[in-house]
This record gives C-alpha cells, sequence and structure tokens, in this order.
C-alpha cells in the first residue's frame, strides 16, 4: 500500500506521527463506454455552453447557483482562504463511548500506520483507546475538505473513520409506519424464533459477491472466444411466494421449519440462502452479497 498522508495526531500535548492509508477498495469491475456499432471509445470534451469552445481543465472554476439564480464563481484561492484544520495534524476533540456513534454516520475508513522510529506514542493511544472502550472524535483534513472523523482501534491498528455531519443525515418520517398496527405476541414470539434459529457468529470471509463473480466468468468466457459473448444457458426461476403474507405465523412457522431443516441437513456446514434469478430480460443490477457454505 502507499500512504495518501503524513502528519501527526494531537493527542494533549503526546504528538503521534502516523501514515495514513486507504482502508477499503472496492471489487466492481469497470467499463467504459463504446459505440454499440463499431466499439469506438467515447469520449466527452468540456465545452463552454457560451462560447462554445472546448475548456481545458486548468481553466474550470467552482460556481454557486443560489435559488434566485445568481451565481456566484470561486476560484482555488478563494478556497485556499477557507478555514481548515492543520493540513498536517489530527486534533482529537474528543473521547466518547463507542456505542454512541450511530453507525449510519460512517463514511470512509482509513489505516495508520506509525511514522516514528518509537512507536511507543502511538501504541499507548491504541491502547487506551481499546482498554477504555472509547473512540476519539477527531478533525481530519484531506484533499482541502475538513472532515469530522472517529478514530478507532482495529486489531491493534488506529483507524480512522470519517464521518457524516449530523445535517447529512435525512430524518425518516413514514405515515405508513405512525399508521401500523403493533405485532401480536403470537407473531412475534415466531419471529424471535426465528431470528433464533438462522443466528451465527458474524463471518464476512463467508460471503461473496456473487454479481461480480458471474460477471467475471461472464468476460473470461467471452475473452476466450476473441471478444464474442457467450450467452449463458436460460436460469430457471424458483417460484416464490406473493412478497405480501397474509398469514405472518404460518409464514413464520415455515421460515423456522426450513432454517432448521437446513441446518440439520448440512451438518455444521452452513447454509446459504436462496438465490433469486433474475427476469430473462430485466436490466442487470448488482445483486446483494450472497453467503457461501
Amino acid at each position: 500500500m502507499r500512504s495518501i498522508w503524513k502528519g501527526s495526531i494531537a493527542f494533549g500535548l503526546v504528538n503521534v506521527p502516523v501514515k495514513v492509508y486507504t482502508a477499503t477498495e472496492d471489487h466492481d469491475i469497470r467499463f467504459h463506454q463504446v459505440h454499440g456499432a463499431d466499439g469506438g471509445r467515447i469520449k466527452y470534451n468540456r465545452v463552454c455552453q457560451e462560447c462554445g469552445k472546448t475548456i481545458q481543465f486548468a481553466d474550470i472554476d467552482k460556481a454557486y447557483s443560489s435559488e434566485d439564480g445568481t451565481q456566484v464563481i470561486l476560484t482555488d484561492e478563494d478556497f485556499d482562504e477557507l478555514p481548515a484544520a492543520e493540513k498536517h495534524e489530527i486534533p482529537v476533540l474528543q473521547f466518547v463511548p463507542s456505542e454512541q456513534i450511530d453507525p449510519i454516520l460512517f463514511e470512509k475508513s482509513y489505516y495508520l500506520e506509525p511514522d516514528s522510529a518509537s512507536p511507543k506514542a502511538y501504541q499507548l493511544l491504541a491502547s487506551t483507546l481499546t482498554e477504555s472502550d472509547r473512540t476519539a472524535l477527531v478533525h481530519f483534513t484531506l484533499r482541502q475538505r475538513t472532515r469530522l472523523a472517529a478514530l478507532r482501534v482495529r486489531d491493534g491498528v488506529l483507524v480512522i473513520q470519517t464521518l457524516l455531519w449530523p445535517d447529512e443525515v435525512r430524518a425518516a418520517e413514514f405515515e405508513t409506519l405512525d399508521k401500523a398496527a403493533a405485532p401480536s405476541d403470537k407473531e412475534l414470539a415466531m419471529a424471535k424464533s426465528l431470528v433464533e434459529s438462522m443466528s451465527e457468529d458474524f463471518e464476512p470471509e463467508s460471503y461473496t459477491d456473487e454479481y461480480q463473480i458471474q460477471l467475471q466468468k461472464m468476460l473470461d468466457e467471452a475473452i476466450k472466444n476473441g471478444g464474442k459473448k457467450v450467452t449463458p444457458p436460460e436460469a430457471v426461476v424458483a417460484a416464490k411466494e406473493d412478497a405480501e403474507v397474509v398469514d405472518l405465523v404460518a409464514a413464520l412457522q415455515r421460515s423456522v421449519d426450513a432454517a432448521k431443516s437446513g441446518k440439520s441437513g448440512e451438518g455444521s456446514a452452513k447454509a446459504a440462502p436462496a438465490k433469486k434469478a433474475p427476469a430473462k430480460k430485466a436490466a442487470a443490477k448488482k445483486a446483494p452479497a450472497r453467503k457461501t457454505g
């Protein structure tokens, strides 16, 4: 990995030099756009709607339009004048109980590596966070944008997770929930029974992105055939019940029986959820992660 940022964590009067690395990456297969008739690549030009000329990226500024149509143009120099945290320092603002941070606020994760001959201060901060079960709230400036972030420990390594600002999370207000009737005691008991029968420890490595796997196989086959697409045999669509179930108790009971039957039938192996085949002419959608046995 290559570091994307170097600086230090300001932990009171203690300075912890660190290097920052992107902690995650997506495995989505990337495509480019082409002309379907001849396969030629599609290019996009930055054309000014006023003069009709193609504009170089260096000559492009950012503009904001107000509700009344007034446009304000800002240059890089304008953005440099805005208040921001020290670009090479991660100041600790406060320590909060870890469970008080709603997961919906988490945005992107970064690993921190000690950047000094002696990582003693790094280890001290990591151990303190672990033993106190606290998360440090920090300011983290990356690419000219200051973010609120959570500093925590994962497997002995300090991790920064940028957070959304509170006003970036929409309020969930649905009238249908306000009018919904509470579940009956019997329905709740059956639902809890289903949860219990399907409960296991979380093992993320046992889940796979079935969509990407099948897409890669399709591309590999096409490459073997000199770029010619191979049409897979038509998938068999399993019969399914209506999504809107009238008798919840009966449906829950069948679900519990199926879950128990699946576990007993496979012994200690984990049961994989049923995979729904896509409709013949439906547009491709990214499938959720699928658990592998």
